[in-house]
């Protein structure tokens, strides 16, 4: 294990987090989310120390090895963890852990003993740890942890908060949205490749929803040409013709790809659907690259982007097709505008960032010195 000196030797940080992954964003949105995130801290004047668990996966696929908005540095096991950063732990104005950190419930354990600021969690995956814990799956989170964290901060928000304090005891819970980097993500003005693409990694409760919303509709407009990147997919999937593939699309690669259709499909896991109030951040960086967003329907939707007005709702392949074919180039334009003006003043890293030291009172002060 490489622990640098600068890490060694470091003032004390402002925050400390321990995510599933900072350097890969394959296979998962973890990396994107704390990415926008921690660049906007950075942007605030927060030191901030990632603490990744080196993994075999991602170690394979990493397309951010170091971070020039936070230090990024990787551990192996939690005895190491422990030897390593207990220092800057104990030390930070506060402390993060995410969802799904590799033997999560023993690295929330060992950090509440060491940390002498809040130890928050950040929950990337809300809806689908609820269920798991009602069905006694423990696996980065315990049940018994919940109420001993300061802050329980949420990707989904409206009645999931709610149930985070009345049923699990929650002593506060907070959404947290995802939310895009806003100097990456905008238009890069290419010609169109695309009539409809679909970014996101397989999952078998998003397929049924990408068979109607994207293959369907391949498959009744032959003459027009649509696109789904993303890795895991398996080989029994029938993709049509006109459907082109990519197996995997770097992030530095997302705004072009967002930019060149001409409409984007956004499509929600089953549990962060029926939950509501958990928007994708695909949804946010399509809308920041002004590319109008077809997307399934789910409760909160409209609170965030207005239906029809920024977005476009889409249940049928009908309601796809009669998108694709029937909307003129200036509404589809009016409809991009606006949903692109409502990301950028709302949904950026920045304006994430501000929400995060708004809501802990430690990094509300001065940031820590360098």
């Amino acid at each position: 294990m490489n622990v640098s000196a600068s890490v060694r030797d470091a003032k004390p940080y402002d925050l400390v987090v321990l995510g599933l992954s900072l350097s890969s964003s394959w296979g998962n949105g973890h990396a994107t989310t704390y990415r926008s995130l921690l660049r906007g801290l950075h942007r605030l004047g927060r030191r901030v120390l990632f603490l990744e668990r080196d993994a075999p996966w991602y170690r394979s696929h990493r397309d951010l090895p170091q971070a020039d908005f936070c230090d990024l540095v990787f551990y192996g096991r939690i005895e190491e963890l422990i030897e390593h950063f207990a220092g800057s732990i104990a030390d930070a104005r506060a402390v993060m852990i995410g969802s799904y950190v590799p033997d999560g419930i023993a690295v929330i354990d060992a950090v509440r003993k060491l940390a002498r600021g809040p130890v928050m969690f950040y929950d990337i995956d809300t809806p689908i740890t609820l269920a798991r814990l009602r069905q006694g799956e423990e696996d980065y989170l315990a049940a018994r942890q919940i109420p001993l964290l300061d802050t329980y901060f949420s990707f989904s928000g409206g009645p999931t908060l709610h149930r985070l304090e009345d049923e699990f005891g929650a002593r506060r819970a907070l959404s947290l949205y995802c939310s895009v980097q806003d100097d990456r993500y905008r238009p890069t003005d290419e010609p169109f490749a695309w009539d409809l693409g679909y970014l996101g990694t397989y999952s078998p409760d998003r397929q049924p929803m990408l068979e109607r919303l994207l293959l369907e509709p391949a498959r009744r407009l032959p003459s027009l040409r649509f696109v789904v990147a993303g890795p895991c997919y398996p080989e029994t999937v029938a993709w049509p013709d006109n459907v082109e593939r990519i197996e995997h699309l770097p992030p530095d690669r997302h705004a072009s790809f967002y930019s060149r259709q001409r409409y984007t499909l956004n499509i929600t896991r089953a549990d962060m659907a029926a939950a509501g109030w958990s928007p994708s951040v695909r949804l946010f960086e399509a809308a920041a690259c002004g590319t109008p967003v077809i997307s399934d329907w789910w409760p909160g939707l409209g609170e965030l982007f207005p239906l029809d007005e920024t977005i476009l709702p889409a249940g049928s392949a009908e309601d796809v097709v009669r998108i694709l074919t029937g909307i003129g180039a200036q509404l589809r334009f009016s409809i991009a505008a606006k949903a692109r003006a409502r990301v950028l003043r709302s949904h950026t890293g920045l304006a994430r960032a501000r929400e995060l030291v708004a809501s802990v009172p430690n990094l509300r002060q001065e940031p820590a010195p360098t």
